[in-house]
Protein backbone atom coordinates (compact mmCIF):
# COMPACT_ATOMS: atom_id res chain seq x y z
CA UNK A 1 0.00 0.00 0.00
CA UNK A 2 1.19 3.51 -0.81
CA UNK A 3 0.28 6.72 0.94
CA UNK A 4 -2.69 7.41 -1.34
CA UNK A 5 -3.50 4.36 -3.44
CA UNK A 6 -5.15 1.19 -2.16
CA UNK A 7 -6.22 -1.93 -4.03
CA UNK A 8 -8.58 0.09 -6.23
CA UNK A 9 -7.29 3.62 -6.52
CA UNK A 10 -7.62 6.38 -3.92
CA UNK A 11 -10.69 6.10 -1.73
CA UNK A 12 -12.19 7.61 1.42
CA UNK A 13 -14.84 9.95 2.77
CA UNK A 14 -15.45 12.82 0.36
CA UNK A 15 -14.07 16.19 1.49
CA UNK A 16 -11.76 14.53 4.03
CA UNK A 17 -8.18 13.70 3.03
CA UNK A 18 -7.26 12.17 0.71
CA UNK A 19 -10.58 12.66 -1.11
CA UNK A 20 -10.48 16.47 -1.11
CA UNK A 21 -10.52 18.98 -3.94
CA UNK A 22 -6.96 19.98 -3.04
CA UNK A 23 -5.58 16.45 -3.31
CA UNK A 24 -7.66 15.71 -6.41
CA UNK A 25 -6.08 18.73 -8.09
CA UNK A 26 -2.63 17.37 -7.26
CA UNK A 27 -3.56 13.90 -8.52
CA UNK A 28 -4.72 15.52 -11.74
CA UNK A 29 -1.44 17.42 -12.10
CA UNK A 30 0.72 14.36 -11.36
CA UNK A 31 -1.27 12.10 -13.70
CA UNK A 32 -1.01 14.65 -16.49
CA UNK A 33 2.74 14.89 -15.93
CA UNK A 34 3.42 11.15 -16.23
CA UNK A 35 1.34 11.07 -19.43
CA UNK A 36 3.53 13.63 -21.20
CA UNK A 37 6.19 11.26 -22.47
CA UNK A 38 6.06 12.41 -26.10
CA UNK A 39 5.67 15.78 -27.79
CA UNK A 40 2.05 16.10 -28.90
CA UNK A 41 -1.22 17.48 -27.53
CA UNK A 42 -2.19 15.10 -24.71
CA UNK A 43 -5.69 14.29 -23.45
CA UNK A 44 -7.20 12.53 -20.45
CA UNK A 45 -10.75 11.13 -20.17
CA UNK A 46 -12.70 11.77 -16.95
CA UNK A 47 -15.89 9.92 -16.02
CA UNK A 48 -17.77 9.44 -12.76
CA UNK A 49 -20.65 7.72 -11.03
CA UNK A 50 -23.67 9.53 -9.58
CA UNK A 51 -22.37 10.69 -6.17
CA UNK A 52 -22.97 14.27 -5.09
CA UNK A 53 -19.25 14.79 -4.42
CA UNK A 54 -18.42 13.85 -8.01
CA UNK A 55 -18.97 17.44 -9.14
CA UNK A 56 -16.39 18.76 -6.68
CA UNK A 57 -13.74 16.18 -7.52
CA UNK A 58 -14.36 16.42 -11.27
CA UNK A 59 -13.78 20.18 -11.24
CA UNK A 60 -10.58 19.77 -9.21
CA UNK A 61 -9.19 17.06 -11.50
CA UNK A 62 -9.98 19.15 -14.58
CA UNK A 63 -8.21 22.14 -13.06
CA UNK A 64 -5.13 20.12 -12.20
CA UNK A 65 -4.87 18.42 -15.57
CA UNK A 66 -5.40 21.61 -17.59
CA UNK A 67 -2.82 23.42 -15.44
CA UNK A 68 -0.22 20.97 -16.78
CA UNK A 69 -1.08 21.67 -20.41
CA UNK A 70 -3.16 18.53 -20.97
CA UNK A 71 -6.69 18.53 -22.40
CA UNK A 72 -9.66 16.85 -20.71
CA UNK A 73 -12.51 14.87 -22.27
CA UNK A 74 -15.51 14.95 -19.92
CA UNK A 75 -17.83 11.94 -20.11
CA UNK A 76 -20.13 12.46 -17.13
CA UNK A 77 -21.80 9.48 -15.41
CA UNK A 78 -20.66 6.22 -17.02
CA UNK A 79 -19.69 2.75 -15.78
CA UNK A 80 -16.01 2.36 -14.96
CA UNK A 81 -15.44 -0.19 -17.78
CA UNK A 82 -17.02 2.32 -20.16
CA UNK A 83 -14.29 4.81 -19.26
CA UNK A 84 -11.67 2.14 -19.99
CA UNK A 85 -13.26 1.55 -23.40
CA UNK A 86 -13.57 5.27 -24.25
CA UNK A 87 -9.95 5.84 -23.20
CA UNK A 88 -8.79 3.20 -25.66
CA UNK A 89 -11.10 4.12 -28.50
CA UNK A 90 -10.31 7.84 -28.34
CA UNK A 91 -6.55 7.19 -28.08
CA UNK A 92 -6.43 9.19 -24.85
CA UNK A 93 -3.31 9.12 -22.69
CA UNK A 94 -5.23 8.08 -19.56
CA UNK A 95 -8.72 7.62 -18.17
CA UNK A 96 -9.79 8.72 -14.70
CA UNK A 97 -12.89 7.47 -12.88
CA UNK A 98 -14.43 9.30 -9.91
CA UNK A 99 -16.19 6.57 -7.96
CA UNK A 100 -16.16 4.63 -4.71
CA UNK A 101 -17.75 1.62 -6.39
CA UNK A 102 -19.95 -0.25 -3.85
CA UNK A 103 -19.28 2.16 -0.94
CA UNK A 104 -22.03 4.47 0.44
CA UNK A 105 -22.60 7.86 -1.16
CA UNK A 106 -20.54 9.87 1.35
CA UNK A 107 -17.42 8.07 0.13
CA UNK A 108 -15.70 8.66 -3.18
CA UNK A 109 -12.55 7.70 -4.97
CA UNK A 110 -10.29 8.18 -7.97
CA UNK A 111 -8.96 5.34 -10.10
CA UNK A 112 -6.83 5.66 -13.19
CA UNK A 113 -6.52 3.72 -16.44
CA UNK A 114 -3.53 3.89 -18.73
CA UNK A 115 -3.95 4.53 -22.46
CA UNK A 116 -4.41 0.79 -23.14
CA UNK A 117 -7.46 0.63 -20.85
CA UNK A 118 -5.76 -1.28 -18.04
CA UNK A 119 -5.52 0.05 -14.50
CA UNK A 120 -2.25 1.75 -13.69
CA UNK A 121 0.33 -0.65 -12.24
CA UNK A 122 1.53 -0.13 -8.67
CA UNK A 123 4.78 1.40 -9.93
CA UNK A 124 2.94 4.22 -11.73
CA UNK A 125 0.70 4.88 -8.73
CA UNK A 126 3.80 5.18 -6.55
CA UNK A 127 5.28 7.58 -9.09
CA UNK A 128 2.17 9.78 -8.81
CA UNK A 129 2.42 9.72 -5.02
CA UNK A 130 6.08 10.66 -5.17
CA UNK A 131 5.37 13.61 -7.46
CA UNK A 132 2.67 14.85 -5.06
CA UNK A 133 4.43 14.37 -1.73
CA UNK A 134 7.86 15.55 -2.89
CA UNK A 135 6.34 18.54 -4.70
CA UNK A 136 8.67 17.96 -7.65
CA UNK A 137 6.27 19.38 -10.24
CA UNK A 138 5.12 22.44 -8.31
CA UNK A 139 7.16 24.76 -10.52
CA UNK A 140 5.87 23.34 -13.81
CA UNK A 141 3.35 25.94 -14.97
CA UNK A 142 2.49 26.11 -18.68
CA UNK A 143 1.20 29.51 -19.78
CA UNK A 144 -0.68 31.15 -22.68
CA UNK A 145 -1.96 28.63 -25.23
CA UNK A 146 -0.03 25.78 -23.58
CA UNK A 147 -2.71 25.54 -20.88
CA UNK A 148 -5.13 22.63 -21.40
CA UNK A 149 -8.78 22.78 -22.47
CA UNK A 150 -11.81 20.76 -21.36
CA UNK A 151 -14.30 19.29 -23.81
CA UNK A 152 -17.55 17.41 -23.15
CA UNK A 153 -18.09 14.21 -25.18
CA UNK A 154 -21.84 14.07 -25.68
CA UNK A 155 -22.06 10.76 -27.54
CA UNK A 156 -19.98 8.67 -25.09
CA UNK A 157 -22.98 6.66 -23.86
CA UNK A 158 -23.96 5.79 -27.42
CA UNK A 159 -20.44 4.63 -28.24
CA UNK A 160 -20.33 2.38 -25.17
CA UNK A 161 -23.81 0.96 -25.88
CA UNK A 162 -22.74 -0.06 -29.39
CA UNK A 163 -19.55 -1.61 -28.00
CA UNK A 164 -21.54 -3.68 -25.49
CA UNK A 165 -24.08 -4.87 -28.04
CA UNK A 166 -21.25 -6.01 -30.31
CA UNK A 167 -20.01 -8.23 -27.46
CA UNK A 168 -23.27 -10.23 -27.66
CA UNK A 169 -23.30 -12.97 -30.37
CA UNK A 170 -24.85 -11.65 -33.58
CA UNK A 171 -26.89 -14.80 -34.16
CA UNK A 172 -28.62 -14.55 -30.77
CA UNK A 173 -31.34 -12.29 -29.42
CA UNK A 174 -32.89 -11.58 -26.02
CA UNK A 175 -36.41 -11.73 -27.46
CA UNK A 176 -38.75 -13.59 -25.12
CA UNK A 177 -36.71 -12.95 -21.96
CA UNK A 178 -38.04 -10.86 -19.11
CA UNK A 179 -35.26 -9.21 -17.07
CA UNK A 180 -35.30 -7.18 -13.88
CA UNK A 181 -32.38 -4.75 -13.88
CA UNK A 182 -31.14 -3.06 -10.68
CA UNK A 183 -28.70 -0.27 -11.49
CA UNK A 184 -28.14 0.69 -7.85
CA UNK A 185 -28.88 4.35 -8.65
CA UNK A 186 -25.36 4.36 -10.01
CA UNK A 187 -23.39 4.82 -13.20
CA UNK A 188 -25.29 2.18 -15.22
CA UNK A 189 -28.69 3.88 -14.89
CA UNK A 190 -28.79 5.05 -18.54
CA UNK A 191 -26.61 2.54 -20.36
CA UNK A 192 -27.84 -0.80 -18.97
CA UNK A 193 -31.57 -0.39 -19.76
CA UNK A 194 -30.71 0.72 -23.30
CA UNK A 195 -28.44 -2.25 -23.99
CA UNK A 196 -30.82 -4.97 -22.82
CA UNK A 197 -33.92 -3.48 -24.37
CA UNK A 198 -32.21 -2.87 -27.74
CA UNK A 199 -31.20 -6.54 -27.81
CA UNK A 200 -34.88 -7.49 -27.50
CA UNK A 201 -35.45 -8.19 -23.81
CA UNK A 202 -38.49 -7.08 -21.86
CA UNK A 203 -37.02 -5.14 -18.93
CA UNK A 204 -38.23 -3.94 -15.56
CA UNK A 205 -35.84 -1.41 -14.02
CA UNK A 206 -35.14 -0.42 -10.43
CA UNK A 207 -32.40 1.82 -9.08
CA UNK A 208 -32.45 4.19 -12.07
CA UNK A 209 -33.31 7.43 -10.25
CA UNK A 210 -30.02 8.73 -8.82
CA UNK A 211 -30.19 11.90 -6.72
CA UNK A 212 -26.56 12.09 -5.62
CA UNK A 213 -27.18 10.46 -2.26
CA UNK A 214 -29.03 7.20 -2.98
CA UNK A 215 -26.29 5.28 -4.83
CA UNK A 216 -25.97 1.73 -3.39
CA UNK A 217 -28.63 2.61 -0.81
CA UNK A 218 -30.58 -0.60 -0.21
CA UNK A 219 -30.15 -1.53 -3.87
CA UNK A 220 -27.57 -2.80 -6.33
CA UNK A 221 -25.26 -5.79 -6.08
CA UNK A 222 -24.69 -5.51 -2.32
CA UNK A 223 -28.41 -5.48 -1.50
CA UNK A 224 -30.17 -7.99 -3.77
CA UNK A 225 -33.26 -8.42 -1.59
CA UNK A 226 -35.36 -5.92 -3.54
CA UNK A 227 -34.28 -7.53 -6.80
CA UNK A 228 -35.13 -11.01 -5.54
CA UNK A 229 -38.64 -9.93 -4.57
CA UNK A 230 -39.21 -8.18 -7.90
CA UNK A 231 -38.00 -11.17 -9.95
CA UNK A 232 -40.53 -13.38 -8.20
CA UNK A 233 -43.33 -10.82 -8.42
CA UNK A 234 -42.79 -10.24 -12.15
CA UNK A 235 -42.12 -13.94 -12.89
CA UNK A 236 -38.95 -12.79 -14.63
CA UNK A 237 -36.36 -15.13 -16.13
CA UNK A 238 -33.43 -13.43 -14.42
CA UNK A 239 -32.47 -10.49 -12.23
CA UNK A 240 -29.28 -8.50 -12.77
CA UNK A 241 -27.79 -6.13 -10.16
CA UNK A 242 -24.85 -3.77 -10.62
CA UNK A 243 -22.79 -1.88 -8.07
CA UNK A 244 -22.30 1.89 -8.11
CA UNK A 245 -19.82 2.00 -10.97
CA UNK A 246 -21.13 -1.16 -12.71
CA UNK A 247 -17.82 -2.99 -12.89
CA UNK A 248 -19.36 -5.89 -10.97
CA UNK A 249 -22.60 -7.83 -11.34
CA UNK A 250 -24.66 -10.26 -9.26
CA UNK A 251 -27.51 -12.36 -10.62
CA UNK A 252 -30.82 -13.64 -9.27
CA UNK A 253 -32.29 -16.73 -10.91
CA UNK A 254 -35.96 -17.28 -11.77
CA UNK A 255 -36.52 -18.85 -8.34
CA UNK A 256 -35.31 -15.71 -6.56
CA UNK A 257 -31.95 -17.23 -5.53
CA UNK A 258 -28.74 -15.19 -5.70
CA UNK A 259 -26.08 -16.50 -8.09
CA UNK A 260 -22.69 -15.04 -7.16
CA UNK A 261 -19.46 -14.44 -9.05
CA UNK A 262 -18.01 -17.89 -8.32
CA UNK A 263 -21.04 -19.64 -9.78
CA UNK A 264 -20.98 -17.36 -12.80
CA UNK A 265 -17.28 -18.12 -13.31
CA UNK A 266 -18.06 -21.84 -13.25
CA UNK A 267 -20.87 -21.45 -15.81
CA UNK A 268 -18.78 -19.22 -18.07
CA UNK A 269 -15.59 -21.27 -17.88
CA UNK A 270 -17.37 -24.52 -18.77
CA UNK A 271 -19.17 -22.82 -21.67
CA UNK A 272 -15.99 -21.21 -22.99
CA UNK A 273 -14.22 -24.56 -22.77
CA UNK A 274 -17.00 -26.26 -24.74
CA UNK A 275 -16.66 -23.54 -27.38
CA UNK A 276 -12.85 -24.03 -27.36
CA UNK A 277 -12.47 -20.37 -26.36
CA UNK A 278 -10.91 -20.75 -22.90
CA UNK A 279 -7.23 -20.01 -23.36
CA UNK A 280 -4.85 -22.52 -21.77
CA UNK A 281 -7.88 -24.13 -20.05
CA UNK A 282 -7.32 -21.80 -17.12
CA UNK A 283 -9.41 -19.48 -14.96
CA UNK A 284 -7.90 -16.81 -12.71
CA UNK A 285 -9.66 -16.07 -9.41
CA UNK A 286 -8.66 -14.72 -6.00
CA UNK A 287 -8.04 -16.35 -2.65
CA UNK A 288 -11.65 -15.48 -1.72
CA UNK A 289 -13.23 -17.78 -4.32
CA UNK A 290 -15.10 -20.77 -2.93
CA UNK A 291 -13.55 -24.25 -2.85
CA UNK A 292 -16.54 -25.40 -4.86
CA UNK A 293 -15.28 -23.45 -7.87
CA UNK A 294 -11.93 -25.19 -7.66
CA UNK A 295 -13.68 -28.57 -7.48
CA UNK A 296 -15.96 -28.14 -10.50
CA UNK A 297 -13.16 -26.72 -12.65
CA UNK A 298 -10.78 -29.51 -11.66
CA UNK A 299 -13.37 -32.12 -12.67
CA UNK A 300 -13.48 -30.48 -16.12
CA UNK A 301 -9.65 -30.39 -16.38
CA UNK A 302 -9.65 -26.62 -16.04
CA UNK A 303 -6.87 -25.05 -13.98
CA UNK A 304 -7.66 -22.45 -11.30
CA UNK A 305 -4.97 -19.87 -10.57
CA UNK A 306 -5.49 -17.75 -7.45
CA UNK A 307 -4.25 -14.21 -6.83
CA UNK A 308 -4.51 -11.75 -3.96
CA UNK A 309 -7.84 -9.94 -3.61
CA UNK A 310 -8.51 -7.21 -6.17
CA UNK A 311 -9.59 -7.45 -9.79
CA UNK A 312 -6.44 -5.55 -10.82
CA UNK A 313 -4.34 -8.51 -9.62
CA UNK A 314 -6.56 -10.95 -11.50
CA UNK A 315 -6.04 -8.88 -14.66
CA UNK A 316 -2.27 -8.64 -14.10
CA UNK A 317 -2.02 -12.44 -13.85
CA UNK A 318 -4.18 -12.88 -16.94
CA UNK A 319 -2.02 -10.50 -18.96
CA UNK A 320 1.24 -12.00 -17.72
CA UNK A 321 0.27 -15.57 -18.61
CA UNK A 322 -2.01 -15.05 -21.61
CA UNK A 323 -5.28 -16.12 -19.98
CA UNK A 324 -8.59 -14.67 -21.17
CA UNK A 325 -11.07 -15.27 -18.34
CA UNK A 326 -11.08 -14.61 -14.61
CA UNK A 327 -12.87 -12.81 -11.84
CA UNK A 328 -13.88 -12.46 -8.23
CA UNK A 329 -16.60 -13.91 -6.05
CA UNK A 330 -17.92 -10.36 -5.58
CA UNK A 331 -18.95 -10.20 -9.24
CA UNK A 332 -15.93 -8.63 -10.94
CA UNK A 333 -15.69 -10.73 -14.10
CA UNK A 334 -13.04 -10.14 -16.74
CA UNK A 335 -13.71 -11.37 -20.26
CA UNK A 336 -10.39 -10.24 -21.70
CA UNK A 337 -11.42 -10.98 -25.28
CA UNK A 338 -13.91 -8.11 -24.93
CA UNK A 339 -12.71 -5.57 -22.34
CA UNK A 340 -9.66 -4.80 -20.22
CA UNK A 341 -11.39 -4.65 -16.84
CA UNK A 342 -14.38 -6.02 -14.95
CA UNK A 343 -17.55 -5.02 -16.81
CA UNK A 344 -20.90 -5.77 -15.20
CA UNK A 345 -23.09 -5.19 -18.24
CA UNK A 346 -20.79 -7.08 -20.59
CA UNK A 347 -20.59 -9.97 -18.11
CA UNK A 348 -24.38 -10.09 -17.90
CA UNK A 349 -24.54 -10.32 -21.69
CA UNK A 350 -22.13 -13.28 -21.68
CA UNK A 351 -24.30 -15.17 -19.18
CA UNK A 352 -27.46 -14.33 -21.10
CA UNK A 353 -25.77 -15.69 -24.24
CA UNK A 354 -25.23 -19.02 -22.45
CA UNK A 355 -28.86 -19.08 -21.27
CA UNK A 356 -30.15 -18.43 -24.80
CA UNK A 357 -27.69 -20.69 -26.63
CA UNK A 358 -28.18 -23.67 -24.31
CA UNK A 359 -31.90 -23.03 -23.70
CA UNK A 360 -31.48 -23.48 -19.95
CA UNK A 361 -32.57 -21.39 -17.00
CA UNK A 362 -29.99 -19.75 -14.77
CA UNK A 363 -30.94 -22.07 -11.89
CA UNK A 364 -30.21 -25.10 -14.10
CA UNK A 365 -26.85 -23.71 -15.15
CA UNK A 366 -25.88 -22.83 -11.57
CA UNK A 367 -26.28 -26.46 -10.48
CA UNK A 368 -22.89 -27.27 -11.99
CA UNK A 369 -21.22 -25.93 -8.83
CA UNK A 370 -21.62 -27.09 -5.24
CA UNK A 371 -20.98 -24.19 -2.88
CA UNK A 372 -18.97 -25.09 0.21
CA UNK A 373 -20.20 -23.40 3.41
CA UNK A 374 -18.39 -20.07 3.74
CA UNK A 375 -18.49 -17.41 6.45
CA UNK A 376 -17.19 -13.88 5.96
CA UNK A 377 -17.19 -11.46 8.90
CA UNK A 378 -16.15 -7.82 8.40
CA UNK A 379 -15.01 -5.97 11.52
CA UNK A 380 -14.13 -2.24 11.74
CA UNK A 381 -10.60 -1.54 13.04
CA UNK A 382 -8.90 1.54 14.43
CA UNK A 383 -5.67 0.87 12.55
CA UNK A 384 -4.30 -1.83 10.27
CA UNK A 385 -1.63 -3.44 12.45
CA UNK A 386 0.05 -6.42 10.72
CA UNK A 387 -1.50 -9.57 12.19
CA UNK A 388 1.98 -11.09 12.54
CA UNK A 389 2.75 -8.39 15.11
CA UNK A 390 -0.01 -9.67 17.42
CA UNK A 391 1.38 -12.95 18.83
CA UNK A 392 -1.80 -14.16 20.56
CA UNK A 393 -3.88 -13.66 17.41
CA UNK A 394 -1.22 -15.29 15.24
CA UNK A 395 -1.16 -18.36 17.48
CA UNK A 396 -4.95 -18.65 17.32
CA UNK A 397 -4.87 -18.45 13.53
CA UNK A 398 -2.28 -21.25 13.39
CA UNK A 399 -4.45 -23.42 15.65
CA UNK A 400 -7.53 -22.92 13.44
CA UNK A 401 -5.56 -23.64 10.27
CA UNK A 402 -4.30 -26.86 11.84
CA UNK A 403 -7.83 -27.88 12.90
CA UNK A 404 -9.33 -27.49 9.38
CA UNK A 405 -6.31 -28.59 7.36
CA UNK A 406 -7.39 -30.54 4.29
CA UNK A 407 -11.07 -29.82 4.97
CA UNK A 408 -11.29 -26.06 4.74
CA UNK A 409 -9.59 -22.70 4.36
CA UNK A 410 -8.96 -19.65 6.54
CA UNK A 411 -8.18 -16.20 5.24
CA UNK A 412 -7.73 -13.06 7.33
CA UNK A 413 -6.94 -9.82 5.55
CA UNK A 414 -7.48 -6.09 5.78
CA UNK A 415 -9.80 -4.40 3.31
CA UNK A 416 -7.96 -2.39 0.70
CA UNK A 417 -10.68 0.25 0.54
CA UNK A 418 -12.06 0.53 4.09
CA UNK A 419 -10.81 0.40 7.71
CA UNK A 420 -12.00 -3.16 8.16
CA UNK A 421 -10.51 -6.60 8.66
CA UNK A 422 -12.14 -9.58 6.99
CA UNK A 423 -12.26 -13.05 8.56
CA UNK A 424 -13.20 -15.71 6.02
CA UNK A 425 -13.57 -19.44 6.71
CA UNK A 426 -14.96 -22.17 4.52
CA UNK A 427 -15.13 -25.91 4.84
CA UNK A 428 -17.25 -29.03 4.81
CA UNK A 429 -18.87 -28.48 8.23
CA UNK A 430 -20.77 -25.21 8.73
CA UNK A 431 -21.00 -25.50 12.52
CA UNK A 432 -17.25 -26.00 12.82
CA UNK A 433 -16.25 -23.03 10.68
CA UNK A 434 -18.89 -20.84 12.36
CA UNK A 435 -17.38 -21.62 15.77
CA UNK A 436 -13.86 -20.78 14.55
CA UNK A 437 -14.99 -17.61 12.74
CA UNK A 438 -16.77 -16.23 15.80
CA UNK A 439 -13.82 -17.00 18.09
CA UNK A 440 -11.39 -15.30 15.71
CA UNK A 441 -13.68 -12.28 15.38
CA UNK A 442 -13.82 -11.92 19.18
CA UNK A 443 -10.03 -11.84 19.21
CA UNK A 444 -9.91 -9.35 16.36
CA UNK A 445 -12.24 -7.02 18.27
CA UNK A 446 -10.15 -7.43 21.40
CA UNK A 447 -6.85 -6.55 19.72
CA UNK A 448 -7.91 -4.25 16.87
CA UNK A 449 -11.51 -3.12 17.26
Amino acid sequence: MGKLFGTDGVRGTANIEPITAETALQIGRATAHICKEKEYRHKIVIGKDTRLSGYMLESALVSGICSMGVDVLLIGPMPTPGIAFITRSMRADAGMVISASHNPFQDNGIKIFSRDGFKLPDSKELEIEDLIFNQTINQLRPTADDIGKAFRIDDANGRYIVFLKNAFPNHLTLEGLKLVIDCGNGAAYKVAPAVFSELGAEIICIGIDPDGTNINSGCGSLYPEKLQARVLAEKAHIGIAFDGDADRVIFVDEKGEVVDGDQVMAISALYLQRQKLLKKDTVVATVMSNMGLEKVLSEADINLVRTQVGDRYVVEEMRAQGYNFGGEQSGHLIFMDHNTTGDGILSALQILAVIVAEEKSLSELAKVMEIFPQILINTPVKEKIPVAEIPALSRQIEEVESAIKGRGRLLIRYSGTENKIRVMLEGENYAEIKKHAEALTESVIKFLG
